[in-house]
This record gives structure tokens, sequence and C-alpha cells, in this order.
């Protein structure tokens, strides 16, 4: 029987193809989630991981200093993003200072330091005031904080945050999600770590999607 060259070909994309589903580390439904609707991302031009936190969740703030190291190294062709839970009205306050603190181009200063406000001084943080002093401690202004803080521009990243939350289908923290399509949690990945792992392969299996798409 003659083979057509078409045929053969074929038969080896689909075996490459099977191979490759086969040697994946990582599976949807096992190590991570395929959200049934993907988010729109902040530049569709690069891959999103998007951090979802919580200033007062603690393993979000034992999880920095992994994720920080991780995401310095990401390459250009990732937009790491991050985006503030809001479970309840008492959290609202911290996602305005999140998004405050992005505005003023000021995350880089004072995004540690809230978290050890909060979970190694056992400061009070409940509104505007308790952060427009630590952010008046990293030299930003108190009126420009005040302004900037009630604006309805952080008005607006809340409610996106919340919405993008939703979309997420986001139910506990910390949580990642990857290009809008895929969410990482500690309980599908393991630990901690493994989350950053597990992000780490779906950023290349979307990579080699957009060469070959």
């Amino acid at each position: 029987m003659v083979i057509s060259n078409k045929l053969v070909s074929l038969i080896i994309l689909l075996q490459a193809m099977s191979c490759v589903a086969q040697d994946e580390k990582y599976r949807a439904g096992e190590h991570y989630e395929i959200l049934p609707q993907a988010v729109r991302t902040a530049n569709p031009e690069k891959i999103e991981v998007n951090e979802i936190f919580s200033y007062i969740c603690g393993h979000c703030f034992n999880f920095q200093s992994q994720v920080h190291d991780w995401s310095v190294a990401l390459p250009d062709d990732v937009d790491f993003q991050r985006t503030h839970v809001i479970w309840n009205t008492n959290m609202e306050a911290f996602a305005r200072a999140y998004y405050s603190a992005v505005s003023l181009g000021v995350i880089d200063r004072v995004h540690m330091d809230i978290f050890e406000a909060h979970h190694l001084k056992k400061q009070r943080l409940r509104g505007e005031s308790d952060f427009r002093d630590l952010f008046v401690e990293h030299g930003v202004e108190a009126s420009k904080f005040t302004r900037m803080f009630n604006s309805f521009g952080i008005g607006s990243m809340v409610n996106q945050g919340k919405a993008r939350v939703r979309a997420f289908r986001s139910t506990g923290t910390p949580e990642i999600v990857v290009d809008g399509k895929y969410r990482i949690t500690s309980r599908l990945s393991g630990n901690l770590k493994g989350m950053l792992d597990v992000t780490g392969f779906l950023v290349e299996k979307e990579r080699q999607a957009r060469k070959t798409g």
C-alpha cells in the first residue's frame, strides 16, 4: 500500500502531539483549572501572570519573597499583575491602598511594609488616615495620597478588581491566573512553590501556543 507524503506527515504530527500530551508534567483538572471563559488581560501582546492576593492574608505574606524573586526574573513577553481581593467591606481600604501605591509609583517601596505593618507590627490599618501615615513615611505628600486614595480612578480600579476576581472564580488567596485562562491554587499545585512551578509551565505552554497559532 502506498502512503502519501501528506498522510505520513499527519501521522508524524499526531504522534508528536500524543508524546507532548503524555510528557506534560502538569495537567488540567489535576494541577490547575481551565477557566470556562477567558478573561481579558491588561496587555494582550504579552502573557499575563496575575497574582490574586490580600494584604491581610497570612499565606500571601509568606508567598511574597518567593513570588517577588520569581517575578523579577520573568522575560519581557510576560506581564506580571496583581489583583487585591475584597471579600468584605473592611478589605476595601487595603485594595485602595494597593492601587494608590501603583498609581503613585511607590508600590516597590510600600508593598512589603503594608504586609509587615499588618502581620508583624500588628498595626491597625482600617482607613485612609492609617494608610496615609504609612505612605508619608515613604515620602508621599499627605494631600497627594488623600486625593489619590479617594479618587474616581482608584474607585474604578477597585471595581474592576472585584469584577476580575469574580471572572477568575477565585475563592481564596493566594491564587495565580495565567493569561486570563488558567487558575492555579495551592490546593491543586500542592504548595506555594508548586504554584510558581505550574505557573511557569503554563506560561511556556501559552508561549508555544502563540507561536503555532
